[in-house]
C-alpha cells in the first residue's frame, strides 16, 4: 500500500462510516480493487486506525452532546445525561465480549474477501430495507433497547455489515425515533474504537505491527477530515431520507463485490 491508497481509503472510511453502507465492507472492496496485499493483522490494524479517526470527527462534531454526558456523570445526578451514559455502557457490552474472544477469527475476515463482504452487504440491505418499513415514533432509546442495539452493533463487526445501518435500523424496529436512534448509533461506537486502540496500545500490538506508520497516519489524517466533512452534512442526510435509499445502494453494491470476486476465480 502507497501513500495514495492510503488517502483514497482514508476518503472512503471517512465518507462511508456516517452512512449506513458499511465502511468497513467498502474498505475491504476498496483494498481489493488496489491490490492490498496486506496481511489480515495489519489490514484489521489500519481499518481500526482509521474508525479511530473517525471516531474522533465524531467527537468534535457531537462536542456539546458529549460534554453534557460528562457533565451528567460529574455531577452524580440521576439525569438525562446520566442515563443515556449508562445506555451507551450497556450497548458496548456485546461488541466488547465479542471483540475480546473472536478478534482472532475476526481478524481473518479482513483480508480481502469480496464474496463476503458481498453477502453481508446483501444482509445489510434487508435490514435497512425493513427499517424503512417502520414507522417513525417519538419514543427514545431504553434499556432493553440498548442492548439488543448492542447487539446488532456486535454482528455488525464483520466486514459488509454496516454499523450504523445494523443499530440504527434495530432501533428503528423496535420503535425508536429515527433521529434518536441516530444520535444514539453515533455516539455509542466512540467508547469501543477508543477502547480497542487502549487496547492494542497497552498490549505493544499497535508498535510491535510492521505497518508502515507514515502510510497509516496518511489514512488517518484523510479519514478525519472526510469524516469531519461528511459527519456535518450526512448526519441530516440519515435522518431524512428514506432508508430504502440506502438498501438500494447496498444491494446493488452487494451484487456488484459478488461478481467481482466470482470473475476473480
Amino acid at each position: 500500500m502507497d501513500a495514495l491508497d492510503a488517502a483514497i481509503l482514508g476518503i472512503i472510511q471517512g465518507l462511508t462510516e456516517f452512512l449506513p453502507v458499511s465502511s468497513s465492507g467498502h474498505l475491504e472492496l476498496g483494498k481489493a480493487i488496489l491490490g492490498d496485499n496486506s496481511i489480515p493483522e495489519e489490514s484489521l490494524l489500519f481499518t481500526v486506525i482509521l474508525h479511530f479517526a473517525t471516531a474522533l470527527s465524531t467527537l468534535v462534531v457531537f462536542r456539546k452532546d458529549v460534554a453534557e454526558i460528562f457533565r451528567g456523570l460529574f455531577q452524580f445526578k440521576w439525569n438525562e445525561e446520566t442515563q443515556f451514559s449508562l445506555k451507551i455502557i450497556i450497548s458496548m457490552l456485546p461488541a466488547a465480549i465479542i471483540g475480546l474472544l473472536f478478534e482472532d477469527q475476526l481478524e481473518e475476515l479482513f483480508g480481502g474477501s469480496v464474496m463476503f463482504v458481498g453477502f453481508m452487504l446483501l444482509v445489510t440491505a434487508l435490514l435497512l430495507w425493513l427499517a424503512d418499513k417502520a414507522k417513525n415514533t417519538g419514543k427514545k432509546v431504553s434499556y432493553s433497547n440498548a442492548f439488543v442495539i448492542g447487539v446488532s452493533q456486535a454482528i455488525a463487526m464483520l466486514p459488509g455489515i454496516s454499523r450504523s445501518g445494523a443499530t440504527i435500523s434495530t432501533s428503528v424496529l423496535l420503535g425508536n425515533d429515527k433521529t434518536k436512534a441516530a444520535r444514539f448509533s453515533f455516539l455509542m461506537v466512540v467508547p469501543l474504537i477508543f477502547g480497542k486502540i487502549a487496547k492494542d496500545l497497552l498490549s505493544g500490538d499497535l508498535m510491535n505491527s510492521s505497518a508502515d506508520f507514515s502510510i497509516v497516519a496518511i489514512g488517518f489524517v484523510t479519514a478525519f477530515l472526510a469524516g469531519l466533512a461528511a459527519c456535518t452534512w450526512m448526519i441530516a442526510l440519515v435522518k431524512k431520507s428514506k432508508l430504502s435509499w440506502f438498501a438500494i445502494y447496498c444491494f446493488v453494491v452487494g451484487i456488484v463485490a459478488i461478481t467481482f470476486a466470482y470473475a476473480q476465480q
